[in-house]
């Protein structure tokens, strides 16, 4: 075979292996089926980093992850899959385009009057930026105002400024907005403008919305208030935050989730439901005050059920909270679907209570979240790796994992599985 041969079939297997790799079914990646246990985030770590990395502490648990499509035999490529827009990832929003504005010039004498807020439409997926207040000074110095000298009239005697341009230009904060003032010598204001509209009431609608999303993005006001101060920009005001909050968020977001839950419970009640349940608590250890238990549907992973428990409501003890919020949640969903089956962590508490009492003699089954079991027998196996002797174990922690990830995959009873 000469050289001309040898690329030729060089390049067809290339040809054949490219398009082994570019052919990508993306409901078969997310298939769990397909999924192996790996080490998150250890590209470009070295294996003795990843040793030294608090592998002596004895609550260390190693990075494992869940890779999917790693069981596939042609490696996964993401280059045919669909490319989301950054404005497709929040709330679905499409871009709007910013509404033509019409500049006053000298031939149309007077200041345009402030925007306002009127509808949800004059405000949502309106485009924002930031804006730098040395950006804003030195377009100011540039804008020829359509008035040919300062426009201020005394009440008293009724004697007009005669102070013509140029007028000084003073930029204030205040919330989120920058507030650009023109003032002629003698102080009289010419003009102010605004870099943001207002609601009713004069709130500005950078608050709101800055407000109303720190909610509805499970952020936290404090950390996005520590940002803005790192970036020296104006923030909200804590009392303002909490009262939109109060005002227009909790219960709009309350009376939207009991809509769609309730949309989700009426398509389960005709058939048998499997759920996945988790809970957890707003601090770790025994401090903790609230635990928020969630619920998902095995098949159409829709969040049927959450349910926040308070320390004060179990005598303030904080051990039992999650207990009490699995009691609440499968008592509820029994009178609401035909519960059959509930997929929790290794949860004493809640294994005692589904060996024994009702919920044993209605037949509900109780099944344990594997890749909580896969994080568990990782961490101790390099627990016992640790022991004196004992390093070998360190260099079979993957492998043993993941067969014990394949053994959950495939095994249809306990039987099979051991």
């Amino acid at each position: 075979m000469d050289a001309s041969e040898v690329l030729e079939e060089s390049l067809q297997n290339m040809s054949i292996q490219d398009a082994e790799t570019q052919v990508m079914n993306e409901q078969e990646i997310n298939d769990l089926m397909n999924s192996v246990i790996d080490w998150g985030d250890s590209e470009g770590v070295s294996n003795e980093e990843i040793e030294a990395d608090d592998s002596e502490d004895e609550d260390y648990v190693p990075r494992i992850c869940i890779r999917l499509g790693g069981a596939l035999q042609a490696p996964p490529c993401i280059d045919n899959l669909p490319v989301i827009d950054a404005s497709e990832t929040v709330h679905d929003i499409p871009d709007v385009e910013p509404p033509s504005v019409t500049l006053p010039t000298l031939q149309q004498p007077g200041f345009p009057d402030t925007l306002e807020v009127m509808t949800e439409d004059d405000l949502i997926g309106k485009r924002a930026s930031i804006t730098y207040e040395d950006c804003l000074r030195q377009l100011a110095t540039l804008l020829v105002l359509p008035v040919q000298k300062c426009p201020y009239t005394c009440d008293v005697s009724k004697m007009e400024c005669q102070c013509r341009p140029p007028f000084e230009v003073s930029i204030t904060r205040r919330g989120t907005a920058s507030i650009m003032e023109w003032t002629c010598l003698v102080g009289h204001t010419v003009w102010r403008w605004s870099s943001q509209p207002t609601l009713r009431y004069g709130m500005l609608a950078g608050d709101f919305m800055l407000a109303s999303n720190i909610l509805l993005s499970g952020s936290n006001y404090a950390k996005v208030s520590l940002l803005f101060q790192f970036m020296n920009m104006g923030m909200v005001d804590r009392s303002s935050f909490f009262t939109i909050q109060d005002t227009y968020g909790v219960d709009t977001v309350k009376e939207f989730w009991e809509e769609r839950r309730a949309e989700a419970i009426n398509r389960l009640k005709d058939r048998d439901v499997v759920i996945v349940a988790d809970g957890i608590m707003d601090s770790p250890g025994h401090c903790a005050q609230y635990c928020t238990y969630t619920a998902m549907e095995n098949e159409s992973r829709e969040i049927i059920s959450v349910i926040t428990v308070d320390k004060r409501e179990t005598g303030r003890n904080s051990v039992i909270m999650e207990r009490e919020a699995f009691v609440r949640t499968v008592d509820t969903l029994l009178n609401e679907v035909k519960l059959v089956e509930v997929c929790t962590d290794a949860h004493v508490q809640i294994s005692a209570l589904m060996n024994k009492g009702k919920y044993k003699d209605l037949g509900l089954q109780h099944s344990l979240d594997m890749w909580h079991g896969a994080k568990n027998l990782a961490k101790r196996i390099h627990a016992a790796s640790q022991v004196k002797g004992q390093s070998s174990l360190s260099s079979w922690l993957k492998d043993i994992v993941n067969h014990f990830w394949w053994c959950c995959k495939t095994a249809d009873s306990y039987q099979e599985f051991l």
